[in-house]
């Protein structure tokens, strides 16, 4: 009698331990790909120098109970770009984007875009949803209304 006991102890234990290894992993990876932006005065900003080693960061602002989420990143030729982590074909999915060498890749429907492409002039479809910005020095300056003109993707 005992026996069985104490492999349902054993099993109960392994059972919950998997559980709440699986819950921590989920909870680590979900709360990591979006750092909260500052603002002032109505103007987020980004250091440049967060994104000197040419990955994609990725950043949220809250606005009345939504995260508006979007993405800057240095190009292979210095320049920066930010877009919304979101486009028109796709956003319904709340998948976005991630960073695959060079390109952008839609989590959804797989589709890759250059990241030096990004811009004013890549616009509709999957393309990553453009946001305007402004480099100052050794900041980028993103306007908060800017950001919330994306809130319908969210």
């Amino acid at each position: 009698m005992s026996g069985i006991r104490t492999k349902h102890v054993v099993w109960t234990t392994v059972v919950i331990g998997a559980l709440l290894i699986g819950a921590i992993s989920v909870s680590a990876f979900s709360l990591g790909k979006y750092e909260k932006v500052t603002t002032n005065g109505g103007v987020a900003t980004i250091p440049v120098a967060k994104l000197a080693d040419g990955k994609a960061r990725f950043y949220k602002l809250e606005d009345s109970g939504k995260e508006i989420t979007f993405f800057a990143v240095k190009t292979a030729d210095g320049n920066y770009k930010t877009a919304f982590d979101a486009c028109d074909s796709c956003y319904k999915s709340k998948k976005g984007y991630e960073q695959q060498g060079d390109k952008m890749n839609c989590k959804n429907c797989n589709q890759k875009f250059a990241i030096n492409r990004l811009g004013p002039n890549a616009t509709g479809g999957c393309n990553p949803g453009y946001l305007p910005h402004q480099l100052n020095g050794s900041t980028i300056s993103i306007s908060v209304n800017d950001l919330k003109g994306g809130a319908r993707y969210f």
